[in-house]
């Protein structure tokens, strides 16, 4: 990887937060990179409150912001994630590839999914106020681990496949073509990943046609691009998980 990822898969509207605040993403230390996708770091004065929205990644977070005591971990978000930002807005994250947090807890990721929840270890203070954000939060994240596990890497590399191959459509399919049984793949995601494999499908289609949904798009041609049987289907996920249809979404964002 010679750099952090450009797309904005994910972030709802993604234009009008940047125009509204600096938005960054950093690699970490070497050490680090096999575990994760990079670090985010937001900041800006807003005038006036706005919130933003995101179709989460199936991805842990660690996330560090003024007025926590602490950092917390974000568990894998269900639904659409939603915060309204006021004033002075300064907040770091560690996105962890999907399977990659596992081996910094030894515990079922599955124990975080859908949760937010505070960590012990350090100040968030320690974190924001540093000159060198990405450093010091290389820094934290090293006396965190990892501890390696090969089961980890397996996870992650099957989540890979499934962002980058569309063909991958059914779990039955994708297992058989992995070498293991269906079962044994919902158990690895579940421990590692925090979600199912058919989750994971879905959601990388709906970041996909967030992301063209930025320019001209034909949804009934994307629908089938996406494996989808029909619009209708690609329709319903898409409302059900950002809140507007596809075609309301484009609009506003024109």
């Amino acid at each position: 990887m010679q750099g952090p990822r450009r797309d904005t898969r994910g972030i709802v509207a993604a234009r009008e937060l940047f125009a509204r605040v600096r938005f960054r993403r950093h690699l970490p230390c070497a050490e680090l990179r096999p575990y994760l996708e990079h670090y985010w770091l937001i900041d800006g004065v807003l005038d006036e409150p706005y919130t933003s929205h995101v179709v989460p990644h199936p991805s842990v977070n660690i996330v560090f912001e003024h007025g926590y005591a602490h950092p917390e971990i974000a568990g894998v978000g269900l639904g659409l994630f939603s915060r309204t930002l006021r004033g002075r807005v300064r907040v770091a994250g560690v996105q962890f590839r999907p399977g990659g947090f596992r081996p910094f807890r030894a515990e079922p990721v599955s124990r975080w999914t859908g949760r937010h929840v505070r960590l012990n270890e350090v100040a968030s203070s320690l974190v924001l106020d540093a000159d060198d954000q990405v450093a010091a939060l290389d820094r934290f994240l090293l006396t965190m681990g990892p501890v390696a596990d090969p089961q980890a890497t397996m996870a992650m590399d099957l989540v890979q496949r499934i962002r980058d191959d569309r063909e991958i459509r059914r779990v039955a399919d994708f297992a058989r073509d992995a070498g293991v049984s269906v079962r044994t793949m919902q158990r690895l995601f579940a421990d590692h990943v925090g979600v199912s494999p058919k989750w994971v499908i879905l959601r990388y289609r709906i970041h996909e046609a967030l992301e063209r949904a930025e320019s001209e798009v034909e949804w009934a041609r994307l629908a089938a691009d996406l494996g989808y049987s029909d619009q209708a289907h690609l329709v319903r996920d898409f409302t059900q998980t950002v809140g507007v249809s596809p075609t309301a979404y484009a609009r506003a964002l024109s």
